[in-house]
């Protein structure tokens, strides 16, 4: 039986996915047994479609890159067209659902909701949301086991370098009993180009004309962006009941040309560091610039690049380092969810 799947949202993060299925789909069965179809497309801007037998995703995508919306998608015996999310979540014959929505970071809200629609209805939930697992985890993750579904979230701090799956799987064993990252690579980016000479207006007006800043790039330099990530690798791997208030934050605005001088001089270099320690069994996490050392393994992570070192105490420090953003990249941290979905492991 194929894995039927709901898109709630469908962006660019869905469209990567979908265009990942059309490609991949033969080669994912006969290697690993999956055999995926996509049975809904809810988006809120783009239409809603529903098929259960499944969708034609070529035409779904053709649709949207010539129309922008999905409404003159054929009609076909047995298509559905109209539900909203939650009508679509309740009301499918999906397995898991895809929640990819534009939501609000500081409230979770709507995959909040989506999620607990769908653990109700017997289905699972797989996401690239920050906000639900940030403000919610240990709510969601428990409504999810009492209805017998998963709960996945590889792609909400790194994309497709698994962060999370790393230390859950091939660490375990070890206490973790630090954690430190380069979470954001649109800072990254910045104090790269700040540390060879270039300004903060500067730097950041270069960020934005390569797309990694956004218009109002407040999440991102001021530290947002990183407060989140932190506090899902304290909850999800450290095992801890970390609130965002509970996390110090500064940004990178203040840093100033004498600062980037001082780093020169010293043969250093700034990095906006996310971390959670564990101290006697206390868990507490920050997300300020450091100056690093040569010697670190971050301190040479340069451009838009993220990287994270877990200290184990039987392996020693282990560092991750990949892409932490980006929409190939997002779509394959859903497959990554979806593939160990159907291999049954975390």
């Amino acid at each position: 039986m194929p894995h039927k799947l709901d898109f709630i949202g469908f962006g660019g993060v869905g469209r990567g996915l979908a265009e990942i299925l059309l490609e991949r789909g033969s080669w994912l069965k006969e290697t690993f047994g999956s055999d995926f179809l996509v049975v809904s497309v809810s988006d809120l801007y783009k239409g809603s479609l529903h098929h259960p037998e499944g969708l034609d995703m070529q035409k779904v995508l053709d649709c949207l890159k010539r129309d922008g919306t999905v409404e003159n998608y054929p009609d076909t015996e047995g298509l559905v067209r109209g539900w909203d999310s939650i009508e679509t979540i309740t009301q499918s014959n999906a397995d898991t659902v895809i929640e990819i929505t534009f939501t609000n970071v500081d409230t979770g809200q709507p995959a909040i909701d989506h999620c607990k629609t769908a653990f109700k209805a017997g289905k699972n939930a797989v996401l690239t949301n920050k906000g639900p697992v940030a403000l919610a985890y240990k709510e969601l993750q428990a409504l999810a086991q009492d209805n017998g579904v998963r709960f996945l979230f590889e792609g909400t701090v790194m994309s497709g370098t698994p962060a999370l799956r790393m230390p859950l799987t091939s660490l375990s064993g070890n206490r973790i009993t630090s954690i430190k990252g380069i979470m954001n690579g649109t800072t990254n980016y910045m104090l790269t180009q700040m540390e060879q000479g270039m300004e903060y207006g500067e730097a950041l007006k270069e960020a934005q004309s390569r797309g990694y800043a956004e218009a109002d790039p407040t999440s991102d330099v001021e530290g947002y962006d990183v407060l989140y990530k932190v506090v899902i690798l304290a909850n999800v791997v450290m095992g801890a009941d970390l609130k965002k208030d509970d996390v110090e934050r500064q940004g990178i605005t203040a840093l100033s040309a004498e600062d980037m001088q001082k780093a020169r001089n010293e043969n250093k270099h700034w990095k906006l560091i996310g971390r959670v320690e564990n101290n006697g069994g206390t868990i507490k996490g920050s997300v300020k610039p450091e100056l690093l050392s040569e010697d670190d393994a971050l301190a040479n992570v340069g451009g838009a690049v993220n990287a994270v070192t877990y200290e184990c105490d039987l392996s020693g420090p282990i560092t991750l380092m990949g892409a932490g953003a980006g929409v190939p990249e997002t779509g394959f941290a859903l497959l990554i969810d979806l593939i160990n979905m159907d291999r049954n492991t975390i």
